[in-house]
């Protein structure tokens, strides 16, 4: 048997390198001749390009080219599709103005890209893109969504006759209608899901490479999966066979959806490097990752719950306005409308459904997938309902919760949304977090929390996941001469632990140890297909992928060990490492195997293996959050006191990891409830464009987690796991923001919205005791 294998809290083997400052970025690819690029952005929202004088620029010092839109156009590769169709209500497509690489007739928000500066040094490129004249004719620009939409709003697109740009909808609308027009009880709420920024610790950065020899390029880029950039480059920039782009992905530092995307600058540099024959790097700078990084969140969305008589929910009826931005990035209207609309009912028995999405084009920077994409947003929505509905009915919230819920015995239960949940023991996962966070005592907490002048509240939100991205996935399983196996994923790591967990899965499949396992990825020379990470998906998808290749390896095993004993492979047996031969005192490491195999000289492959496996369905991970937080009512400040989680993520593969996972999920959904927001003022000029203006919480702003799992094993792959890399993020904002209405309530706060700063709880004090007093 393995070592280290499924269920054991195993060390990160891959933070031994990173600790001893060993791990290698992109910002340390050094490429000889290897010049720099520097992108010249729009410092204004919206206007038309008149001109653009770029010949002092093209000989200044160092300066090896400038490139601009003009350029790329002419060659077909200025623009960057949106890859999701969708059709409207109406039956029509939705709006697709495109996406320039490089701006050529106007800009469309600050920081939009006007040329790129190729240069010998960084500081060189800055100073020619300073000599570029480009003549705007600024126009009215438009930030928020809202009043992109009314009737003489300046359009973002010249070619869309609104800044609508789709409008989108599930459901039944008829059955959902009826069930409200028959309920004996109703609820509606009005919320705010708030503009953030995913700010990962290593910016975005990349190295292009042009081998003319060859005609091939190499990019080196913080990706979360290289194929989608691979094809990127091929098709849309380069205009090459695929097998003429090479992705390599090094050590990434943070991705949280953000890095899934192939950015213009990407573009840029491919273009570059392959018109200059140097390689050229680009690196974001961080006020410049504030106006290029994709953004998340931004939901206006107005939500009811119908119920009869008995205060059991009958139907859903939500409606959501989503910011896009300037442009669709590259997944951007699938997150709020079909990725959203998976766990939209959450984990509740709710008959009918209608949600309906409005995307809008504003002058401000694009929007697509951040930590949880769509299912934070959809969470954050039922379980506000749910404490709302409790409050207008009187009625507890909890046994609110516990009367709706999906029961057990009514799995495999298929929603309105069209998701088959397949397990789920919704009810005891809520018993078991109140008494691991000592619910029962909270009163007395309360009571502490008066005697020191203190508002005291606790919130309770149970979300449900649907771990998403693509179905397939691949793994290489190659043996190397030193005695090692490596094996090659189509996944990428972005801090997560991969190189840990994936190396206890092929362990624990094949019964050997850790240490002779090297976990490789950010290739695509080496994995062809790679599904890449996002949407919880990488231990459900590449776990299953690994087994497979663990298989064949054992397959191929017994074939060659029969072969090299000479006898039927019916007599091999496999246990632990080693082949067998029954009956006999015979026996080969897999190892040495794989040597001798090799060294024959008769399959060079020997016992490797290539794979590709597909999964019928996704995992359901849900869990219960609790929050108890504290307020000051003469300053706002409010402090989440206590926080505990129980989560089933089915079986678990190593707890350490699980834990760390959670813990920073819950440390963004708490930044987002509390601290972050992306502000525009009325010209679309970005006011929280640093961390002067931008808060990301800190060590001292949170608690010390309280979080356990409770396995329910997935029905639906070999392994019994679910996603969890996100689910932290998907019940913070619920579990947080219900625990501050909780303590606020008393005064006569009646809707607070995220994020709730101490200036915005301040002042919502200050208006309930105005109101009082009147």
């Amino acid at each position: 048997m393995a070592k280290f294998g499924f269920g054991q809290s195993v060390k990160r083997v891959e933070d031994v390198r990173l600790i001893k400052g060993e791990g290698r970025y992109t910002v340390d690819v050094s490429i000889p001749g290897q010049a720099v690029g520097f992108v010249l952005r729009s410092p204004v929202a919206h206007a038309t390009i008149t001109s653009i004088d770029t010949s002092a620029a093209e000989s200044a010092p160092g300066v090896l080219a400038v490139i601009t839109g003009k350029e790329l156009a002419a060659a077909g590769a200025n623009n960057l599709p949106c890859l999701v169709p969708m059709k409207n209500v109406d039956g029509t497509d939705r709006a697709d103005p495109g996406r320039p690489i490089l701006a050529v007739d106007k800009v469309r928000h600050v920081g939009d890209q006007v040329a790129f500066v190729v240069a010998e040094t960084i500081e060189q490129a800055k100073d020619a893109a300073d000599l570029i004249m480009v003549d705007y004719d600024t126009k009215p620009a438009v930030a928020d969504m809202l009043k992109a939409i009314e009737p003489g709003a300046p359009l973002v697109h010249d070619s869309t006759s609104s800044n609508l740009c789709f409008d989108w909808m599930h459901g039944d609308a008829g059955a959902t209608d009826q069930a409200f027009a028959s309920a004996a009880k109703t609820v509606k709420i009005d919320l705010i899901n708030n503009k953030v920024i995913a700010n990962s610790m290593e910016p975005r950065a990349c190295v292009a490479e042009w081998d003319a020899a060859e005609g091939k390029l190499t990019m080196h880029a913080g990706t979360q999966g290289g194929w989608m950039f691979q094809d990127m480059l091929a098709e849309q920039v380069l205009k090459l066979p695929k097998d003429k782009v090479r992705v390599i992905t090094p050590d990434v530092g943070g991705g949280f959806g953000m890095k899934g995307f192939f950015y213009t600058e990407y573009a840029m540099a491919a273009w570059a490097a392959r018109k200059t024959g140097r390689p050229v790097a680009w690196i974001s700078e961080r006020a410049e990752g504030f106006l290029s990084d994709v953004m998340g969140r931004d939901h206006v969305t107005t939500a009811e719950l119908a119920f009869d008589a008995n205060n059991k929910v009958q139907a859903m009826r939500v409606t959501v306005h989503a910011g896009m931005g300037a442009y669709l990035s590259m997944f951007a209207p699938f997150i709020p409308t079909y990725a959203a609309l998976k766990v939209l009912p959450g984990v509740y028995d709710i008959k009918a459904l209608t949600y309906r999405v409005k995307g809008i084009f504003t002058h401000t920077t694009p929007v697509d997938a951040y930590r949880g994409a769509g299912r934070p947003e959809s969470i954050y929505c039922v379980e506000r309902l749910m404490d709302a509905a409790a409050r207008q009915f009187g009625v507890d919230p909890v046994e609110l919760r516990k009367l709706n819920y999906i029961k057990p015995e009514q799995m495999p239960y298929t929603t309105p949304a069209g998701e088959t949940y397949d397990t789920g023991e919704f009810a005891k996962v809520t018993d078991m977090t109140m008494a691991k966070h000592g619910y029962d005592g909270f009163a007395s907490r309360k009571a502490q929390s008066e005697a020191k002048g203190l508002l005291r509240g606790l919130g309770l939100a149970y979300y449900i996941e649907s771990t998403m991205g693509n179905p397939e996935e691949a793994a290489a399983i190659k043996f190397v001469d030193d005695g090692t196996v490596e094996v090659w994923v189509g996944t990428q790591t972005n801090g997560q632990g991969h190189e840990t967990a994936y190396a206890q899965v092929f362990a624990d499949a094949l019964g050997i140890d850790m240490e002779n396992i090297r976990v490789k990825q950010g290739d695509t020379d080496v994995v062809k297909f790679g599904g890449g990470t996002g949407g919880s998906r990488s231990l459900t998808a590449q776990g299953v992928a690994i087994r497979a290749g663990a298989r064949e390896v054992i397959k191929k095993g017994i074939e060659a060990a029969a072969s090299h004993f000479e006898t039927a492979a019916a007599d091999i047996s496999y246990e632990d490492g080693t082949f067998k031969v029954a009956g006999t005192d015979k026996q080969i490491d897999l190892f040495t195997l794989a040597k001798t195999v090799r060294s024959s000289g008769v399959n060079i492959d020997g016992l490797n293996a290539d794979v590709k496996i597909k999964l019928d369905a996704w995992t359901f991970p849900n869990g219960c959050h609790i929050a108890e937080v504290e307020v000051d009512p003469d300053t706002g400040v409010t402090k989440v006191d206590r926080y505990t989680v129980i989560d089933d993520f089915g079986k678990v593969l190593n707890p350490m990891l699980v834990a760390g996972q959670v813990h920073g999920g819950v440390a963004q959904g708490i930044g987002q409830a509390l601290f972050e927001q992306v502000v525009y003022d009325d010209s679309a000029q970005l006011i929280s464009g640093s961390f002067m203006d931008y808060t990301m919480p800190r060590a001292d702003n949170l608690p010390n987690f309280d979080t356990d799992t409770y396995e329910v094993l997935c029905k639906n792959n070999e392994m019994g796991v679910k996603g969890c890399g996100e689910a932290g993020s998907v019940g913070a904002c619920g579990a947080v923001m219900n625990a501050l209405l909780d303590a606020l309530s008393p005064l006569g706060v009646e809707r607070v919205d995220m994020p709730a700063t101490p200036e915005t709880v301040w002042k919502l004090i200050q208006a309930a005791q105005t109101k009082k007093a009147a």
